[in-house]
């Protein structure tokens, strides 16, 4: 089954050339299933490149998804069409009523800041609290995670003395977990960070599980089953240039930028890069949605009630 879009969403028509299954919502309404509610709070910069990858990965299941796109009530885009913002994103204030299978809260780029510094922090909170009646599944990514497992648990981030940019091997820690069916032992992750989330201050909150982590960037992926979420601080929804895109732009503005590790062919920045983790992201992505489909309620009201 199909992912429900807006036939005039960007993301409509590159996935359709893709061959990624997507339906119109006016289709959508003539089937006769309740489809799975999906929420992307979109805190990213390039709004219309964060909503494709992510509507590519959950979009490849055999289920019919309605994505719903959310943004800050307060915050203001700098980096996409006001035209855009208003046809398609719902500020979080209008949606909080309502009820959803699955939230992925996306990074940001303000990890240079104390959480509390952030502009939007306290709806955020706000937000993060909601999700504990209103969403039955909470996906936090880089930033979003590591604001999550922060404002849950009190874990800390730390600042990095360079940036962790790259592709880097991680271990699967914990292959029975319904999150990694289908994982190789041994996964390339691309990371692009500033800051890092260290084992030992997650370690010490009881109910958190690192189900991958690397040697060299630390823990990646946790389950939080107590809140119904689990945190990436690393990007698999990543597109295949998108760490070059990076590069390229700190190279133009100067900026001191080491060549992101284990990218390019031999490390070379004048050779495209190829793509080695889209099978792991389409996994973990689309086991997530199988979890959800497993357990959330048919009546979204009775979520967070047991």
């Amino acid at each position: 089954m199909p992912i429900t879009l807006p036939e005039t969403l960007p993301a409509f028509d590159i996935l359709s050339k893709e061959g990624v299954m997507v339906m119109s919502e006016t289709r959508a309404a003539r089937q006769d299933i309740r489809p799975l509610r999906i929420g992307l709070l979109n805190l990213m910069p390039k709004k219309i490149t964060t909503e494709t990858q992510f509507a590519r990965l959950i979009g490849a299941t055999p289920l019919q998804i309605e994505l719903s796109l959310i943004k800050m009530t307060e915050h203001t885009s700098k980096h996409t069409a006001p035209e855009h913002m208003e046809a398609f994103y719902r500020p979080f204030q209008d949606v909080k009523g309502e009820y959803f299978d699955g939230l992925i809260i996306t990074g940001a780029p303000v990890e240079h800041l104390p959480f509390p510094e952030v502009t939007y922090w306290d709806e955020l909170c706000e937000v993060m609290d909601w999700t504990q009646s209103h969403v039955h599944s909470t996906f936090g990514v880089c930033w979003g995670g590591m604001a999550m497992i922060n404002h849950f648990h009190g874990v800390p981030k730390h600042m990095l003395d360079h940036k962790a940019f790259g592709c880097f091997r991680h271990r699967v820690l914990a292959p029975a977990s319904p999150y990694l069916r289908g994982f190789s032992d041994d996964v390339l992750v691309p990371v692009s960070r500033w800051t890092e989330m260290r084992q030992a201050d997650i370690d010490a909150v009881p109910g958190l599980t690192t189900l991958i982590a690397s040697d060299e960037t630390g823990p990646c992926l946790v389950d939080d089953p107590g809140h119904r979420a689990i945190y990436i601080f690393n990007h698999l929804e990543y597109d295949n240039d998108t760490l070059k895109q990076e590069y390229d732009r700190d190279v133009a503005q100067g900026t001191p930028i080491n060549v992101p590790a284990n990218y390019y062919p031999k490390d070379d920045p004048s050779r495209p890069p190829m793509n080695r983790w889209r099978s792991h992201a389409h996994l973990l992505y689309g086991n997530w949605i199988n979890e959800i489909y497993q357990t959330t309620p048919y009546d979204l009201r009775e979520i967070g009630r047991a």
